[in-house]
């Protein structure tokens, strides 16, 4: 084993080693022999059976089979969870065949982030999160549940549903994906025409049509952002069956998956004699896991955010220091867009997370010695799902690419390091996603334009204002000052600028995500300029030297001066009403730091006073 992964590890067990003890605790208390709806009063478990049929009845009220939760974050708005309207029917009649029963416990929202892409919606983006923990929460408080399973595959939706699922540690849970849809046109070919778009040399019309034909059916579009980066999570955490994160909805071995992933659940429960809850799978040793698998593929910068709440909702408290120490160690092992030109399906058939998992075992940086929903070992991932003769099997799974321009090895990696990287400075702490860089090891000294959205960016862009070097600051994009929305808008302007020959990079509180490309950025700065933040301080014109090797971002100010500035506080209320922002207002107060997982929950699962 790595010695530095080992030492992050229990730097990690020691630093949480209270709130661990304490969440443990409480999940202890809640465990339970026998099925959960035997502490059940008879009016209670009559409502809980009401709309069953007289079999599910008799089976409900026999009081010994298991009852198994759907957590669902179906809808047909987005492609990803589009699919999600069958699995239901096809869960309960798999686990009724094995003589138990199952309820869909309850549904929680699911926004899809390229429909409010620049949108004012985007602002309840994160905040959504939360938001479906709680729904997680309240969809399983009705107590009549000996196991659930967690339908969903989007960016917010998978961490709130593990926060959600974490809180009901006692109960043995797991994710059981959707699928990708089939690719469509080159995410270069895709990228080029934005870009061409914000020169004006394409019309509307032209880029709806190339922007339709990449999304363009049901399933997880195939980049490598924050949806495709939480399934190659949950394997990494034993929480999802091996390899089947991407492979493609609606077809045989999607559809046997769903129903191996159902056996599974009730293979899990206490009255199996296997009883396995998700909270003796999770611990220190998994997300040490995650973050390695994060940073050998290359995966979404908001992870930095989301492993972080997730963490906590176990006890578990996780740095900034922690990414970056792991990222240090960890070599980088794919290309997928944005960081190359391959998308999850030619990952997929490289040889997938079975070639990422053996890669990092095999190297010594992985924990093998964790619990997963197979069983003891995480090199029980190394293998493939297949359907032979009509039969769902595991096969042995690839160990080595079948694409080299897809996935490397440890041996010869695309980068020595991992994908993310911490900055410090003057400014405060931020994150970079250097996979992507044209020239991972850039050094940028320019004059600082500030601006108090991307529109502004965008605006100075067409008007021909930027047409020189500068690092573009643009602040108050926090979650307590309109929610942390994410600032794709910024790329196709600042990728324009950078083609033209100008040193250009990006200093913001907001979040670029899975979509941060070939622009130096560094993103979720903490303190936020709402929170009184250096950002709040920074002026036009002031030098700012952007240093991506040395992982360091410095306002070159005299530190006199800067403390003596006052912070500029401008006119957010634009950003507290409409499209349901209104709603949200005691979350922007509540809200914790970037670094602290931008959650309204501490790490007892309470809401922050």
């Amino acid at each position: 084993m790595n010695e530095i992964l080992l030492r992050v590890t229990k730097n990690i067990q020691e630093r949480s080693r209270i709130s661990r003890e304490h969440y443990l605790q409480r999940i202890n208390e809640a465990k339970t022999h026998g099925v959960n709806r035997q502490r059940l009063g008879c009016s209670n478990l009559a409502h809980a059976m009401a709309p069953m049929d007289d079999h599910e009845k008799a089976s409900l009220s026999a009081l010994i089979s298991p009852n198994i939760a759907i957590v669902t974050a179906y809808n047909d708005m987005l492609s990803a969870h589009e699919p999600y309207k069958l699995y239901p029917a096809l869960i309960k009649r798999t686990l009724s065949d094995m003589g138990a029963t199952c309820q869909v416990a309850g549904g929680v929202p699911a926004m899809c982030d390229g429909v409010t892409q620049s949108q004012s919606g985007m602002e309840l983006s994160l905040f959504s999160r939360d938001n479906i923990a709680m729904g997680t929460a309240i969809a399983l408080s009705h107590n009549v549940y000996d196991g659930a399973v967690y339908l969903g595959v989007c960016d917010k939706i998978v961490p709130g549903l593990v926060i959600g699922a974490l809180a009901f540690g006692h109960l043995p849970g797991l994710f059981i994906p959707a699928g990708p849809m089939p690719s469509g046109i080159s995410n270069a070919e895709k990228g080029k025409i934005r870009q061409e778009y914000a020169k004006g040399n394409v019309t509307e019309a032209e880029l709806l049509k190339a922007e339709a034909a990449s999304y363009h059916s049901s399933g997880t579009c195939t980049f490598y952002g924050t949806a495709n980066s939480n399934q190659m999570l949950l394997e990494m955490m034993g929480l999802q069956l091996p390899n089947s994160s991407f492979v493609n909805t609606n077809t045989p071995l999607r559809e046997a998956l769903t129903i191996q992933a159902s056996q599974t659940i009730l293979g899990l429960t206490e009255t199996s004699g296997n009883y396995l809850p998700i909270a003796d799978i999770i611990d220190e040793r998994s997300f040490v896991n995650a973050i390695v698998g994060l940073m050998a593929t290359g995966g979404s910068t908001n992870h930095t955010i989301h492993l972080i709440a997730m963490a906590r909702a176990a006890g578990i408290l996780l740095t900034w220091d922690d990414f970056d120490a792991l990222s240090k160690i960890t070599p980088l092992l794919c290309r997928m867009y944005p960081n190359g030109s391959a998308d999850v399906n030619a990952f997929r058939d490289a040889g997938g997370m079975s070639v990422v998992i053996h890669q990092l075992l095999n190297a010594g940086l992985a924990h093998n010695d964790v619990q997963t929903i197979m069983g003891k070992g995480l090199d029980r991932y190394i293998v493939e799902p297949a359907l032979r003769d009509n039969k769902f099997c595991y096969e042995s799974g690839a160990k080595i690419s079948r694409d080299t321009s897809v996935i490397s090895s440890v041996e010869t990696p695309f980068s020595h390091e991992g994908g993310l990287k911490l900055l410090r400075g003057n400014i405060g702490r931020s994150i970079i996603k250097t996979s992507a860089l044209k020239d991972p090891d850039a050094i940028i000294e320019a004059e600082a334009i500030i601006f108090d959205s991307q529109e502004a960016l965008q605006s100075a862009f067409k008007r021909g204002e930027l047409e020189r070097d500068f690092i573009a600051v643009v602040r108050f994009q926090g979650p307590r000052a309109n929610g942390m929305p994410e600032l794709h808008g910024l790329m196709p302007p600042l990728g324009v600028l950078q083609e033209r020959g100008f040193n250009v990079a990006i200093v913001t509180d907001g979040r670029m995500s899975g979509a941060s490309g070939k622009v130096p950025s560094a993103i979720h700065i903490s303190p936020e300029a709402a929170d009184g933040g250096v950002l709040a301080k920074l002026q036009n014109g002031d030098r700012i030297r952007f240093d991506v090797k040395a992982g360091e971002v410095t306002v070159l100010v005299d530190d006199a001066i800067l403390s003596a500035r006052a912070i500029y506080t401008p006119d957010l209320s634009h950003n507290r009403y409409g499209f349901g922002r209104e709603l949200f207002a005691s979350v922007r107060a509540s809200v914790s730091s970037a670094e602290e997982g931008a959650s309204i929950f501490d790490i007892t699962g309470k809401e922050r006073a």
